[in-house]
């Protein structure tokens, strides 16, 4: 027992004592230091003591950072890193190191950053990232950096910011992110007043510039006249009841999307039908209904056609196409939602829409075509069930009012030609 015991003091001994040819490993002021700087290495080097503290791998020429490169050295307080050609720094290459404090990647080529690893760095206090050529940062990418005091950014390639990026940095009191590529659009304008608001110190405001447009290139974010900037909004509309046609084979379902906002929103369907999700962004075809290069399409027209101006037609409308459609309206203020339910009714039975609700149908007199009575019987007072009646005759490209501007209801009805669909249509 007393040789195991000697055998494991001798090994720790070993491993305390351990260190990779190229550094220089000792103890200083209390820490445990492993200077491998200036040393023109290519790779993090194996065989650290697991006691180390502080590790200097700057001005190298390390190319990456891959997973587990600091597997050996948990106890990390300290680690530099500048001055390498560091471009990607991968998951897992910084996540082991949870009693880090001070990180130093600056004046790499990083474009390729891990930042769910910053998750784990809950006692970082120094992060130094700046003259690397990151382009994005993730909203939550600092939500765990509450101990951070001093985060430098400056000289990136950001365009932008997600707003409440620096919110949960609660013990931030200083901050550089000057000279980087800003778009002065809605998107920016949080950033701008947070800025002449906070406490945390933040040099060089007047090189915090806009890049674009080209108006404003070279215009001091602190100086920025207010912007005309607003959230999206959006109206899903549909055409009511239109009697006296013909009920022939065929149909195109057609609704359409009214979305406002500032800057222009990006429209997106999402359609829950028996057979499934589709997720389609608007638009997916050209003003004749052809599916534009890269949207997927049988024959050359997609089953789903959703056109610049907010209007979505699905040709051949049946079963297998009822279900809930909503339009999704985005820009960099927020987003909002619009949904329809569709259900078909069989002309002269009743029957249960997408909801399950009860509805008795029965044909109109001499017209040919179908209309519901007044036996509706709704589950509650929010119901709103609407018959609405879609053709296909004259191609689905003509409810499409082709050049009609972009979240704007196009002139004229959706319907199409004589030949009639009996559908009912439940808005929320």
């Amino acid at each position: 027992m007393q040789e195991l015991r000697l055998l494991c003091w001798a090994v720790l001994l070993g491993l305390a004592r351990a260190c990779p040819e190229p550094c220089d490993c000792g103890e200083k002021y209390g820490f445990q230091i492993a200077d491998c700087a200036y040393r023109d290495l290519e790779a993090v080097p194996p065989g650290f003591p697991a006691n180390v503290t502080t590790l200097s791998l700057s001005a190298n020429r390390l190319p990456s950072l891959p997973e587990g490169a600091f597997r050996e050295v948990p106890l990390l307080q300290s680690l530099w890193l500048a001055h390498n050609e560091i471009r990607v720094v991968a998951a897992g290459a910084l996540a082991p190191l949870g009693q880090l404090r001070s990180l130093d990647l600056s004046h790499n080529r990083i474009s390729d950053f891990a930042w769910s690893d910053l998750h784990n760095l809950s006692a970082l206090q120094l992060l130094k990232m700046d003259s690397n050529e990151l382009t994005f940062i993730p909203r939550d990418a600092f939500r765990s950096l509450r101990a951070l005091r001093s985060l430098q950014l400056n000289h990136n390639r950001l365009h932008a910011l997600a707003e409440g990026t620096f919110a949960p940095l609660t013990a931030l009191s200083h901050l550089q992110i000057n000279d980087n590529p800003f778009d002065c659009t809605c998107g920016i304008v949080w950033f701008k007043t947070w800025a002449l608001t906070t406490a945390v110190s933040i040099p060089e405001q007047d090189n915090i510039t806009c890049t674009s447009p080209h108006v404003l290139k070279g215009t001091p974010l602190n100086r920025l006249l207010p912007l005309p900037c607003s959230a999206p909004s959006v109206q899903l509309t549909y055409q009511p009841s239109q009697d006296g046609a013909e009920l022939r084979p065929g149909f195109v379902l057609a609704l359409h999307c009214d979305v406002e906002g500032q800057p222009a929103p990006q429209l997106h369907w999402h359609i829950q039908t028996p057979g499934g999700a589709v997720e389609i962004t608007s638009p997916n075809v050209g003003a004749d209904g052809r599916a534009l290069p890269g949207a997927l399409a049988a024959a050359g027209r997609p089953r789903f056609q959703a056109f610049a101006n907010g209007s979505l037609l699905i040709p051949d409308f049946g079963k297998l196409e009822e279900g809930t459609y909503s339009c999704l309206a985005t820009n960099e203020l927020g987003s909002a939602e619009s949904s329809v339910n569709v259900a078909l009714a069989t002309p002269g039975e009743g029957g249960e829409d997408a909801l399950g609700r009860r509805f008795h149908g029965k044909a109109a007199e001499g017209k040919g075509c179908y209309t519901v009575d007044n036996e509706v019987q709704p589950s509650g007072p929010e119901d709103n069930v609407v018959i609405i009646y879609l053709s296909r005759a004259g191609g689905p490209e003509a409810a499409a009012v082709g050049g009609g501007a972009p979240g704007k209801q196009p002139p004229g009805l959706f319907l199409l030609g004589q030949s009639l669909l009996l559908l009912f249509l439940t808005s929320f």
